[in-house]
């Protein structure tokens, strides 16, 4: 029997945030991640793999090499950091974060997130320890970011507007057909081509019809 701290995403969560190092592997060579999938806890594995810590993020609020401005203002950096973190990835979800926000909701701050997001996402790719799903999900809300800004440059009823969008099933059945297309859309602009989990997920909704 497992002691009750064993399995506990609080637990691992302040484990993490206290520098707990997630890509250190044990004797079998397995790093903390696949040993919580190995014995089925799931819950772990979600903590872990959406784990971002703040401080990498923090990096872009101050000017880099000649840079006169950070990438990042540091106002952006909570409310961003919130969204990176978080474990719902539903497209409506993460719009509702970016609309409740005011410092977010806004096609400048946008554009300053996306962009940063855009450089994490390589670093994912190109570090020595890739994590294509760190890099998949950022570049995911990367997506999402661009498109409420289409949303708040193009339409009246702004956010509302891509909400409403996200949410309109087809006649038929129901079938969010947008948010579909928008996910598969996400997927196809991934720039890293040799990735496995986006050949993976390539594989899998290929042959699936909208």
């Amino acid at each position: 029997v497992f002691p009750p701290y064993v399995g506990n995403k609080e637990i691992t969560w302040m484990m993490l945030e206290a520098g707990a190092e997630t890509d250190v592997v044990n004797s079998v060579g397995r790093t903390a991640a696949q040993m919580a999938a190995f014995v089925g806890q799931h819950d772990c594995v979600t903590v872990i793999n959406n784990f971002f810590p703040r401080e990498r993020l923090d990096y872009y609020t101050k000017p880099q090499g000649l840079d006169k401005e950070p990438k990042l203002p540091v106002k952006l950096a909570g409310p961003l950091h919130k969204i990176i973190t978080t474990t719902n990835m539903h497209p409506v979800k993460i719009v509702l974060l970016v609309k409740e926000n005011p410092l977010l909701a806004d096609i400048e701050a946008l554009q300053k997130c996306y962009r940063v997001l855009d450089l994490i996402c390589e670093k994912c790719m190109k570090q020595k320890d890739m994590n294509e799903v760190l890099a998949m999900k950022m570049h995911y809300i990367s997506c999402i970011f661009q498109k409420c800004i289409t949303f708040l440059k193009e339409r009246e009823d702004k956010l509302d507007g891509f909400i409403k969008s996200l949410l309109k099933g087809r006649e038929k059945d129901g079938f969010p057909v947008y948010q579909e297309k928008l996910i598969r859309e996400s997927i196809r602009k991934f720039p890293y081509c040799e990735a496995t989990l986006l050949q993976q997920l390539v594989r899998s909704i290929a042959p699936v019809e909208i």
